[in-house]
């Protein structure tokens, strides 16, 4: 018996899951992605973005989370369970690409052949300097949905006085 996909739509599931699968690759390659886990957003959400977990590689999120008692100067320890729900929800979304660097992982996003690469080109060098942005990592300067996961074209504002 045909299923609902193929008697509605004209294809199989296989070919459905396909097409999910692509319009979600799609959806990050746009700079969209799903930040979907409340404890990640609540507890590294309480002091930056949550960052998308696709931004790092599983090494690097194993090394940002082995290191949270001194995450960039501060002690952002979590209890055991916490930890690892957070570990397992950055490691199953993680990016595929190395985010190594001479064969050690990468801790910060801004360090990325992707971020440089993004950002190198077509922003003034002393942006990172402006008041309202004043460090890299504050992505929601200029990504104004980034609290949602969205990084794309469409939620870009430089802050006023910045020139392209």
């Amino acid at each position: 018996m045909m299923n609902l996909l193929q008697k509605k739509l004209g294809f199989s599931p296989i070919t459905g899951l396909a097409l999910c699968l692509a319009a979600s690759a799609s959806s990050a390659s746009e700079g969209r992605y799903s930040i979907n886990h409340p404890g990640y957003q609540q507890e590294c959400g309480s002091c930056h973005v949550a960052y998308p977990p696709q931004m790092l590689s599983s090494a690097s999120w194993r090394a940002v989370m082995g290191g949270l008692d001194k995450h960039f100067g501060t002690d952002a320890s979590l209890d055991e369970k916490t930890h690892s729900q957070i570990l397992r929800f950055l490691l199953a979304n993680a990016g595929k690409r190395s985010t190594d660097s001479n064969g050690k992982p990468l801790l910060r996003i801004t360090e990325t052949r992707g971020f440089i690469h993004e950002h190198s080109e077509e922003l003034p060098q002393d942006i990172w300097k402006h008041p309202a942005v004043k460090t890299a990592a504050n992505c929601q300067a200029c990504h104004t949905a980034a609290d949602k996961g969205d990084y794309s074209e469409r939620s870009l504002r430089l802050p006023k006085g910045v020139m392209k």
